[in-house]
Parts: C-alpha cells; structure tokens; sequence
C-alpha cells in the first residue's frame, strides 16, 4: 500500500470519529464503506463474529456495540430509519480482525485501531511491519508446500536443501552461506528473518512458480528440478533489475522474529488500553 493511499484512508478514518458521551465511535454504516463492503448484510455478519470475540474476550457486547437508530437520505429531501451501531476503538479493532484480510482497508484499519496515538507516520510503519511479517509466513507456507512435492519426486531433505541454496545463488547472486555472511545473519537462523519485504516476495515467487511446474511438467529427481528452481529465480532476478533494484545490494532488515513479537505485544497493550 502506498503512503498517498494510507494517508487518504487515514484522513478518511479520523473524518469519521466522532465522540459520543465523551467516548471516541464510528458508525457501523459509515465503516461498512471505509472498509469496503457493498452490501450491509455481508458486514453485518463480520460484526456478529467481533461481537463474538468481545464476548470471548470477557468484555460485554453493548459497552462497545451499542444499537443506535439514524436518519438517511433515500432521496427527493425524504428520510427514512435505519438501524446502526456505535462502535468504540476496541469494537473497531475486532472488525477489522475478523473482515476480509484480502481488502486493503482491513489491513489499514487492523494497524489504525490498534494503536491509540493519532500519526499516520506510526500506522505506515505498523503496516509495513506487518506485511513483512505475513509475507515471511507465506514463503514458509510456500516452502513447505513445495518440500512436499520434491519428497514425493525423489528429493530428500538435503537436497531440497541443495535446491533453496542454488535458488538463492541465482536470485542473489551469492549463495545461502555467502549471502548470511553478507548481511549479517546468524549462521543458525534463515537468511528470509533478516530480508527486506521484496526479497522475501522474490524468494516466494520463485518457489511458488517451481511448485507449479514440478507438477505441471511432471520432473523428478534433483537435477532437473534443480534447474527448474534456478531458472525461476533467474526469471525473477531478471524482473528486479528491469525495475532498478539489485537484491543483493538490498539493506539487511531488522529480524523478522522481534518484529513479530513486537507487534504481538503492541496489540495486547492495545487491546488492554481499549477495554479500560
């Protein structure tokens, strides 16, 4: 997400607080929009999954739900009823943890109510830590997957090893112990936990195309899947240089493990700050 876009979402968020009894709210009707739903009754349903939570969470429901009726413009001057719900920070903040991840604004909006400082500098960098965290979930996701399907072609745990290593020589131009070397990495950890965000992408893309066409080719055995593996990472080398970026001469990134926890723990202090 760029930051003209986060700035845009994070104008249109605090536009859209309002105080109610000296409590910061937003409409559930006017979050629908904010977070992308069309339709009232597919939200309604993300709403019933936070009310969920809260109970879960030994909070009650109409601290933070709490049903309102507004007026609405149907048109011609008219006005009609509708229902609506007054929803705190925290309730907020369960929406935005059971909404569709894949939206844009879910992700914006599980960074912005999850922090109490209003400072559009502090949710960008939330959210760009937290995609770095998932996009490191998803490459371990994706490398399990394709170690699955080199084991049941002839390739064992030392040479699926084998095979990430010379990926890494193509897309770095420096092998798995070089590169570790490079930036700094512990000789015990894996490279990916101190790559930038692209570089992780880059790793996965790679492996998610040698999944593909292991299967879609039907290879077997180390040496043609390993060139397999090396050609993608070519490919996608390739790709980063047209657009001016040169992995191997990326920064090193701050652990991919303290980011995670840091995040996790931000969160709880959150969620405590928002119960109170």
């Amino acid at each position: 997400m760029k930051s003209t876009e986060i700035k845009m979402l994070f104008e249109q968020f605090e536009q859209s607080a309002s105080e109610y009894e000296g409590i910061e709210c937003w409409s559930a009707r006017e979050l629908q929009n904010l977070l992308g739903y069309s339709k009232w009754e597919n939200f309604s349903k993300v709403i019933d999954k936070a009310k969920e939570s809260c109970t879960n969470a030994g909070q009650k429901v109409a601290d933070h739900f709490p049903d309102v009726r507004k007026m609405v413009k149907i048109g011609s001057g008219a006005e009609k009823e509708i229902d609506d719900i007054l929803l705190t920070r925290y309730a907020c903040y369960l929406i935005a943890q059971n909404g569709d991840a894949r939206k844009e604004q879910i992700a914006f909006a599980q960074s912005y109510f999850a922090i109490q400082t209003r400072r559009a500098e502090i949710v960008e960098l939330r959210l760009l830590e937290s995609e770095r965290v998932k996009a490191r979930a998803k490459l371990q996701e994706t490398e399990k997957k394709l170690s699955g399907i080199l084991f049941e072609r002839g390739v064992n745990d030392k040479g699926f090893a084998i095979i990430r290593s010379k990926g890494d020589q193509a897309l770095f131009r420096l092998n798995t112990s070089q590169l570790k070397r490079r930036i700094g990495v512990p000789e015990n950890r894996p490279v990916a936990d101190f790559l930038p965000t692209i570089s992780i992408k880059a790793k996965d893309f790679a492996a998610e195309m040698t999944s593909v066409n292991v299967e879609s080719k039907n290879l077997n055995g180390t040496p043609r899947i390993e060139k397999e593996h090396v050609d993608n990472n070519l490919a996608v080398r390739k790709m980063l240089l047209d657009r001016g970026i040169v992995p191997e001469n990326l920064p090193a990134a701050e652990d991919v493990k303290k980011v995670e926890r840091r995040l996790k723990t931000d969160e709880k202090k959150a969620l405590k700050n928002q119960k109170l």
